[in-house]
């Protein structure tokens, strides 16, 4: 039994070989060793495991391959410092559609999609598995299909679809001319998988060794990504994609809006909300030493604690990307000292409201553009010496942000002042190749202490935040609108609004961009950024052009707070979409570029 433990994986890696199209090759005719493979359950769960392998991991920010985009590091949220990272390639326009990042992502989902495929058929086999538990695996793998193609239509726009279909591994070259399925039909097809898959899913892990398999309220949470994406300016009559057909004239982006997207959209997210909650997911909240509610303890910790009330699916990791956010700290042990390569950008920095909830370009929210102040941080242990922009801030700000002479988390043996003007303890001249190229480090998501963590991909935040955005587009005015906004901004301990001294926004076009904005901050550094200024068809201002930050090469430390350009990034019309890879372009005549590549 040994020899054939590790065969689920053996077989993923023979589904790549000897196909004329990465995407369209097929299982080997080894039916000897899928028949070994299908006998016993260990084997079968080593399949499943490997299929598992090609969810998102967006637990390495910094590196991207098969299942690691450039999200965060290629928003207006962050610059990494290492210019060879593939993120600094997508912000200065040098790729294309024959960059090896490109391929490598579209390749990871259609091996994941066909291998679930397989698996599906063939599970049956398991004479060991009990009917129960082979239900349940079809469901996973059923699932894990439906969000490999989620992930491809966020990234590609319209894909091929396969449903069950299966090629034989000697298919003619004729037999993978495959034309990409209308957008909208793809988006019913994936739901209508989730929402066969979700029948036979717990709602709930049922034992320890389940956390990280599929769910039923997770595949009901990607159901509601999916129908916001399908419902957003980028897809919902986007006249921009007019020319975008394939040969037999088929149009793959509806050319009609549809506010009826939005209603469902809506739907799906209460949907969500009215089945889980309170009962299976609520907002993490979390009282202080004092056992009073802490909402900078809530807001911080909502991403560190393993499995708490708000997370509805979570990657195990081991906090792989804590080197980019750690600063250098110069002359510090090893576990306070990093690279914080990681720089949030001022964008991001100023996107954060103010302590009384309003955002600092309100003539009343009393923001300070200059000067210094003794403030004392939420996680300081004393009031300290500080920049006035950064003070006075609403907790998330101290939760996401290390700025220039903030106190570490980690305070033993001894507290630690993160200095990142040129000539500090984290800066340009000290750290080598090592530091932040914004004068600001990435904080959230940053743990103290080693060990294991999890990384979230979807919390509770996120459905509200889907919910009522798509109900004030198709109805305005709703009271849930302002009932599950303001539930996120009292967790995040800024006022609500209609409260006394914060008036609800008045239109649909300000609420909407009351919406927008508490998503950035609420959601910063997980990833959404990028697909949420793109769906907007916002990118053209949010993606290009300088980017800015302090001062990081000023000597005096005085002159280090003067904002500066760091990048002039290029955004064009293009990249709204990655490009299809030119290498399945050039196999399949049926299979048409995106526009501009």
């Amino acid at each position: 039994m040994d020899s054939l433990k590790h065969l689920g994986t053996v077989l993923l890696l023979a589904l790549i070989v000897g196909s004329c199209s990465d995407f369209l090759g097929q299982v080997p005719d080894d039916r000897l060793t899928l028949d070994q493979t299908f006998s016993e359950e260990n084997t079968v769960e080593d399949f499943l495991a490997d299929i598992y392998s090609r969810l998102p991991n967006d637990n390495q920010r910094w590196w991207t391959g098969g299942n690691n985009g450039p999200w965060t590091g290629a928003s207006d949220e962050a610059e990494f410092v290492w210019s060879y990272y593939f993120q600094n390639s997508v912000n200065i326009g040098a790729w294309d559609a024959t960059t090896g990042h490109v391929s490598e992502m579209w390749s990871n989902y259609y091996q994941g999609i066909r291998s679930a495929t397989y698996f599906m058929q063939n599970v049956d086999q398991c004479r060991a598995c009990d009917q129960g538990r082979i239900i349940r695996y079809k469901a996973e793998a059923r699932a894990l299909r439906a969000i490999f193609y989620y992930n491809l239509m966020k990234i590609y726009g319209p894909v091929v679809m396969f449903g069950n279909e299966l090629l034989p591994p000697d298919a003619s070259l004729d037999q993978v001319q495959k034309k990409r399925t209308p957008y909208d039909e793809g988006v019913d097809f994936v739901v209508n998988q989730l929402d066969s898959a979700s029948i036979d899913l717990p709602a709930t892990p049922p034992n320890n060794a389940y956390y990280g398999r599929m769910t039923k309220p997770y595949l009901q949470g990607i159901k509601s990504n999916l129908l916001l994406l399908a419902a957003s300016p980028l897809y919902n009559g986007n006249t921009d994609y007019a020319s975008l057909q394939n040969p037999d004239g088929t149009q793959l982006i509806s050319q009609q809006y549809d506010e009826s997207k939005w209603e469902r959209a809506a739907n799906a997210a209460k949907e969500f909300i009215d089945e889980y909650v309170p009962g299976t997911f609520s907002l993490y909240r979390k009282n202080g030493p004092d056992g009073q509610f802490s909402p900078y303890l809530s807001t911080r910790d909502v991403v560190l604690e393993d499995w708490n009330s708000e997370i509805i699916m979570a990657r195990p990791g081991a906090g792989v990307d804590q080197y980019a956010k750690t600063p250098y700290h110069s002359g510090s042990a090893s576990e306070n000292r990093g690279a914080g390569g990681l720089g949030a950008t001022q964008t991001i920095v100023d996107a954060y409201f103010m302590e009384n909830g309003r955002p600092i370009d309100d003539p009343q929210s009393g923001y300070q553009e200059s000067g210094f102040s003794d403030y004392q941080a939420p996680y300081d242990s004393e009031a300290r010496r500080t920049y006035n922009p950064w003070t006075n801030r609403e907790p998330r700000f101290y939760v996401g942000i290390t700025y220039n002479g903030s106190q570490w988390l980690n305070t033993d043996p001894q507290p630690i002042i993160t200095k990142t003007w040129y000539e500090g303890n984290s800066g340009k001249r000290i750290g080598g190749n090592d530091y932040t190229p914004t004068g600001y480090i990435v904080r959230k998501n940053v743990g103290v202490g080693s060990g294991n963590t999890t990384i979230p991909m979807m919390r509770l935040a996120e459905i509200y935040l889907n919910y009522v955005e798509a109900l004030n587009e198709y109805d305005p005015g709703n009271p849930d609108i302002l009932e599950y906004l303001n539930r996120i901004r009292n967790r995040a301990g800024i006022p609500e609004y209609g409260s006394e001294n914060l008036p609800a926004p008045s239109s649909q076009e300000l609420m909407r961009e009351a919406i927008r904005h508490e998503r950035q901050v609420e959601l910063a550094f997980e990833d959404k950024r990028y697909f949420d200024t793109r769906r907007w068809k916002i990118a053209e201002e949010t993606a290009g052009g300088p980017k800015y930050g302090m001062d990081i090469n000023a000597t005096p430390e005085s002159e280090f707070y003067n904002e500066v350009a760091f990048e002039e990034r290029i955004f064009e019309q293009k990249h709204y979409l990655y490009p299809i890879p030119q290498d399945e372009v050039n196999i399949d005549a049926n299979l048409v570029q995106n526009p501009g590549w």
